[in-house]
């Protein structure tokens, strides 16, 4: 044997077998039952993913399947019309923006969804420790439809099991600055279910003029307009069953919400279907520029004032005394009129009178009319700057309370009640710019609404005075433009 043929292996080499997939060992019957099956459970993973992209995105599929249409007809067709839709939504906006804003929400809600939230949406989640663990498994916050008007994008979540809003409310201001917003308001849409109000802009930034006077059938005590939300939507007052405290500091517009109202029930005022008493311990630096409203009024602090309470406060009883067994709820059809108790500078009455027995009386007064005059048709629109509780001990009567702008946070809870600075209504931190925006309240509704009331002039109120007497004069204005009581007071 050579040295060569040494090193030669004589066994014989072994050919590596391919390993072949399992579905291949299957027997025949199997892949023929099986095979159908996974196709179908294909075409609906495919054709849910397909649903789901043109529910969230329908204008980018429609935008996309017409490109490819016109893509067809070749690349100059594709381009004029591209450069024919941008001239004509640029002409849209300039001629009306509004409704630009209001029809193309749908492309800027795409846009904002695809490039602002779902890339950033698991990696906030983590940071936020809004993320739940089970078993080593982890669980996120489902990202469901969201909507992106001009000012503000509302974004719906499908929470965590275990969650709860409050989690939410606390990392509220996280969540605005991650996601590019000044402010993140949280609501509760339904049980499991969260809506995020991410704040862009102010829609409340520009000023109200009041509306004509409306017709005395369009009035309803129920549902009385003095502005408008930041929906846009009217800001309603429930006159008839509820009574109103308006708290904010000066010059935060308290005038506003009290003269919008006015204007507002000036038809029924005319026809004697409501009637107004008035108390304004300012000498009637307030009231005293309509005065042909009120059927009593009232310029100070003194006896004169909580004598006219105590009037009220005894037709309160006396009315209720004569429903009884009759009616359990005052309507126009009784032929007596609704009868509003306008307070100006509450703390002067029950806090600041130095008379402590007179300040007592009127306390006594105005507590006997908050809790029992809703039914026989009184109601109180008290306004104040000073929401302790030890100027306004009897701030639970009032069942609709109205923030305006106010120095300290802490304000902000005696007013609203705790909680609502959670929910977004920091009445402290409204601009001093805009007088008349205020964050409402009402009993029964767990989130607030901010408002923006109308800007009665003073022109505005020549105008209701002739109104209410019925006489015709050429209006001229005060010298100086302010608002009486609001932006100036």
């Amino acid at each position: 044997m050579t040295r060569r043929d040494k090193w030669v292996d004589p066994a014989p080499l072994e050919v590596a077998r391919p390993r072949l997939p399992w579905w291949t060992l299957l027997p025949r019957t199997a892949k023929l039952v099986l095979t159908p099956v996974a196709l179908v459970l294909i075409a609906g993973w495919v054709l849910v993913k397909a649903v789901r992209v043109a529910w969230y995105y329908p204008t980018s599929v429609v935008v996309g399947l017409v490109g490819v249409g016109v893509h067809r007809l070749g690349p100059w067709w594709l381009g004029g019309l591209a450069l024919l839709v941008a001239a004509g939504l640029a002409v849209w906006w300039w001629r009306d923006v509004d409704g630009f804003r209001r029809w193309t929400r749908w492309g800027r809600t795409e846009v904002r969804r695809a490039f602002v939230y779902a890339p950033q949406w698991r990696t906030v989640m983590r940071l936020t420790s809004l993320d739940g663990k089970a078993r080593g498994r982890e669980y996120l916050p489902k990202l469901r439809r969201t909507r992106s008007d001009w000012w503000r994008d509302v974004v719906r979540v499908r929470m965590v099991k275990g969650q709860a809003p409050e989690q939410w409310e606390a990392r509220a201001s996280g969540l605005a600055h991650a996601f590019g917003a000044r402010s993140c308001r949280v609501r509760v849409t339904r049980p499991g279910s969260l809506a995020l109000d991410l704040v862009h802009a102010d829609p409340l930034a520009r000023v109200l003029p009041v509306p004509a006077l409306a017709e005395e059938s369009a009035v309803d005590l129920r549902r009385v307009t003095i502005g408008r939300t930041e929906t846009g939507k009217p800001w309603r007052l429930r006159l008839l069953g509820g009574q109103h405290l308006v708290v904010g500091v000066q010059g935060a517009g308290k005038g506003s919400v009290l003269w919008a109202t006015l204007w507002a029930l000036a038809p029924l005022i005319r026809s004697g279907a409501v009637r107004l008493v008035g108390v304004d311990p300012k000498g009637g630096m307030e009231l005293g520029q309509a005065p042909e409203l009120f059927a009593r009024l009232a310029y100070d602090n003194g006896p004169a004032a909580v004598e006219l309470l105590e009037q009220v406060a005894a037709d309160v009883r006396e009315r209720a005394g004569r429903y009884r067994g009759v009616r359990r709820w005052w309507s126009r059809d009784t032929g007596e009129p609704f009868t509003l108790v306008v307070v100006d500078e509450l703390a002067d009455l029950i806090a600041y009178q130095p008379d402590r027995k007179l300040r007592e009386r009127a306390q006594a007064a105005l507590q006997t009319i908050t809790s029992q005059g809703r039914a026989p048709g009184f109601g109180v629109l008290a306004l104040v700057q000073d929401p302790r509780k030890e100027i306004v001990p009897f701030r639970n009567l009032f069942t609709t309370r109205t923030a305006l702008r106010l120095d300290e946070a802490a304000q902000v809870d005696m007013v609203l009640g705790d909680g609502v600075r959670a929910r977004g209504a920091n009445a402290h931190e409204i601009s001093e710019h805009t007088p008349g925006v205020a964050w409402v309240k009402e009993d029964g509704k767990r989130e607030p609404v901010r408002a923006r009331a109308f800007y009665p002039t003073d022109t505005d109120l020549v105008e209701l005075r002739h109104y209410i007497t019925g006489t015709s004069a050429t209006v001229v204005p005060f010298p100086d433009k302010t608002e009486r009581g609001g932006e100036a007071a």
